[in-house]
């Protein structure tokens, strides 16, 4: 069975980084692409960032490209977030998720193009 897990949320301060971590267990782990949404309430989940199956490509939201970074380590099987330059309007829970296909070519934006999601982790950013 597969599993998500995030992990790496906080409090920080505007200007502030954070990395978040999102390990996934239960299949071979490079052969899918993985994808951070976030979500804050009354609103739905919102694009972030995703990576290829096999890390030769990155997409980002215009909201957070070039402040944010998203890489993988198959070694430890995760998922990084790393968020530098952070602003308030970043504060939400962040969710990573991977898809069931295996090799696809375009790490897709749509939430419902994902198939398996983790708890998610708070992010505040106080300015």
């Amino acid at each position: 069975q597969v599993q998500v897990v995030e992990s790496g949320g906080g409090l920080v301060q505007a200007g502030d980084s954070l990395r978040l971590s999102c390990v996934i267990s239960g299949r071979t782990f490079s052969n899918y692409n993985t994808a951070w949404f976030r979500q804050t309430a009354g609103n739905e989940r919102e694009f972030v960032a995703a990576i290829k199956w096999n890390g030769a490509a990155t997409v980002y939201a215009q909201s957070v490209e070039g402040r944010f970074r998203i890489s993988k380590e198959g070694a430890k099987n995760t998922v990084f977030l790393q968020m530098n330059s952070l602003k308030r309007e970043d504060t939400a829970v962040y969710y990573c998720a991977t898809e069931s296909t295996r090799y696809r070519n375009n790490p897709p934006r749509a939430a419902r193009d994902y198939d398996y999601w983790g708890q998610g982790t708070q992010v505040t950013v106080s300015s």
